[in-house]
């Protein structure tokens, strides 16, 4: 699993440069671009915790949605091999591909 940090049902980017040693990162699924960096695990924390609460204080000054907005659809990319395989699965449960990939998405999400 990818290393990041929560807080307050954000998720932060959690990086490392060896030339600086320092640890960086960005807030995720926003639609500003927000970072905070550390030298240490704390520090990094600390500065994500703080962004994040900027954030969000910044957005309600602002009038502006603190989340990215979703639509709803969009293309996954597969093998050819594995679109056939979840075509014929899909029918064989008698259910669309959609359904499918919706059945798939809410597991893999509940595994978290």
């Amino acid at each position: 699993m990818k290393n990041v940090l929560t807080y307050k049902g954000f998720i932060g980017s959690v990086n490392y440069s060896a030339d600086d040693r320092l640890f960086f990162g960005k807030i995720e699924g926003i639609n500003d671009l927000v970072t905070f960096e550390g030298t240490s695990v704390d520090e990094l924390e600390n500065a994500f915790k703080e962004m994040v609460s900027l954030h969000i204080e910044d957005c309600q000054r602002e009038g502006k949605p603190v989340e990215k907005s979703y639509k709803g659809s969009f293309n996954v990319r597969v093998s050819q091999e594995l679109h056939k395989q979840a075509v014929q699965t899909a029918t064989a449960k008698g259910i669309t591909l959609n359904q499918l990939v919706k059945r798939a998405l809410k597991r893999e999400i509940q595994d978290l």
